[in-house]
């Protein structure tokens, strides 16, 4: 609804070929085959084709279909996080089922927080490239080259797309590229969290702040406005931020790649500092909670801003 001529959801397509040759290459060598990345990856995938198709399917069903395809692979696949620096959750690394359930609300909220700020030039490949080059580093330095080699080709995939998204859009990845890219991102969180033991589990909570955060924040802000949380709306952060940056432009195509810009250049200062001492488990939670305060912080002001001017 920002750009002026319609432009094309089908990146998602784009990504899931690229992907699908990766894995062949990948299989050549090293002679694995990545079940779960290839049974969690295309399933996401799918669900979001129908929605890129107009096929109509009410948020609910498609939410409880997410959830039992997460579930089913995460469970037969044993897929957990390992790590984790919340003594009270302790029981889950007993408990296959509940560990399980746990692991699939983590899915669930980077899934539909990579799909919820898809939409606007560049705000989500750029997100998800700064949280790779972070992955890979961190893999990279632990010597961990095999499973290094598969979080680069998805920044050379990202980085490829970038070409045709950013700064004007020539192309989108849709629902299917957003839940593509979001289930990939969310296992590359969880094995790095397995494979590097001593990096606390809440630095990655801080690197993946922003997709949790916008789906967790605005769940209990339509709840509070007496609203559907599953229906979308247009009072997101980086809505805010375009109706800001707008007020003052007045040109909704400059206006909306410079959200995409503030929007992550911001939310790479307020991670930069934890990388520094990812090791500390304390430090990681303290500064897990003040990015959270900060970005309510902002969302308020800038909508009390927008206020402002409307009366004004």
């Amino acid at each position: 609804s920002f750009h002026e001529k319609a432009v094309s959801r089908s990146g998602g397509i784009a990504a899931i070929i690229s992907i699908s040759i990766f894995f062949v290459i990948y299989y050549l060598l090293y002679s694995k085959i990545l079940y779960e990345y290839i049974f969690i990856s295309y399933s996401m995938f799918l669900i979001g084709v129908i929605d890129d198709l107009k096929i109509k399917v009410k948020p609910f069903k498609r939410l409880l279909i997410m959830i039992l395809m997460l579930f089913t692979f995460i469970y037969f696949f044993q897929i957990k996080i390992l790590n984790i620096d919340i003594p009270l959750l302790e029981f889950i690394y007993n408990n296959h089922f509940f560990s399980s359930i746990f692991t699939v609300l983590c899915f669930l909220f980077i899934i539909n927080g990579a799909n919820l700020i898809d939409g606007f030039n560049g705000l989500l490949s750029l997100n998800l490239i700064i949280i790779n080059v972070i992955l890979a580093y961190i893999n990279l330095e632990n010597a961990n080259l095999e499973f290094s080699l598969l979080i680069i080709a998805q920044i050379i995939i990202l980085l490829s797309f970038l070409l045709f998204n950013f700064p004007k859009a020539k192309i989108f990845l849709g629902d299917s590229g957003a839940y593509l890219m979001g289930s990939l991102i969310s296992l590359n969180v969880v094995i790095t969290n397995n494979l590097n033991p001593e990096i606390s589990s809440f630095f990655f909570c801080t690197l993946l702040f922003y997709l949790f955060f916008e789906v967790f924040f605005s769940f209990f802000r339509k709840i509070y406005l007496k609203k559907s949380p599953l229906e979308p709306d247009n009072f997101h952060l980086h809505m805010m931020v375009f109706k800001n940056i707008n007020k003052k432009y007045n040109n909704e195509e400059t206006s909306n790649y410079k959200t995409s810009i503030i929007i992550n250049l911001s939310y790479l200062i307020l991670i930069t500092p934890a990388f520094f001492f990812k090791d500390e488990a304390l430090l990681c939670k303290i500064w897990f909670i003040m990015i959270l305060i900060v970005y309510i912080f902002a969302y308020y002001r800038l909508t009390s801003k927008l206020l402002l001017n409307d009366k004004n």
